[in-house]
């Protein structure tokens, strides 16, 4: 009987090698590139500074001592925020406008600026010389009944403006600012001077 030949097994061919992930096209490298370059350039985004900081001064709550301070450092006066801790407009008012370089630069330059908690038992030092609690302070010495409150005291501690509520934006805080800066207080009231700027503004266009 003839034996027939057996066939060798079949050798599988070697796997070839992993492709190479394409080359990104030219023009979405170029893309990524700008938007990368795009992301790193300074002031791309709109930069805010903490308030606490930047904004508000530290004291230790005398501010007959801070009335000298203000006149030694050439500021016009003093500027209390009265605000507590559960106010969403004092809340609305750090993150959208107090948070502002801008705002921040120029009210700095003018005043010594001091939060005042409504709700505090921490003593002070009134503009009289008077030791009293926050809370006091704010209720009894100035009638604040909501927040925040913006005060603005002149060289002699004397009260000169307030304005109640958050403004609509930083460019309106910065009118208020201008408005007492400027002495526009004695003659007038914010209401119309914001008027007034605003009828200057559209006859310029």
């Amino acid at each position: 009987m003839t034996q027939l030949p057996t066939r060798s097994p079949r050798r599988r061919a070697p796997a070839a090698p992993p492709l190479a992930p394409p080359l990104a096209p030219p023009l979405a490298l170029a893309l990524g590139l700008l938007l990368l370059a795009a992301a790193t350039v300074p002031g791309h985004a709109a930069a805010t500074r903490d308030p606490g900081k930047h904004f508000f001064d530290q004291t230790f709550g005398d501010f007959t001592e801070e009335l000298q301070l203000a006149r030694d450092e050439g500021k016009q006066g003093i500027l209390l925020m009265f605000e507590m801790d559960e106010c969403p407009f004092c809340h609305r008012m750090k993150t959208t406008v107090l948070n502002q370089p801008a705002v921040q630069d120029y009210f700095k330059e003018h005043f010594l600026i001091f939060p005042v908690d409504v709700e505090g038992d921490v003593e002070v030092t009134d503009f009289a010389g008077d030791t009293l609690a926050q809370k006091d302070f704010a209720l009894k010495t100035h009638r604040v009944r909501a927040t925040p409150v913006f005060a603005f005291f002149d060289l002699d501690g004397n009260l000169v403006a307030r304005y109640t509520g958050a403004t609509r934006d930083a460019e309106e805080f910065m009118l208020l600012g201008r408005y007492v800066v400027e002495g526009a207080y004695r003659d007038t009231t914010f209401t119309k001077y914001k008027r007034a700027h605003a009828d200057d503004r559209q006859a310029a266009r």
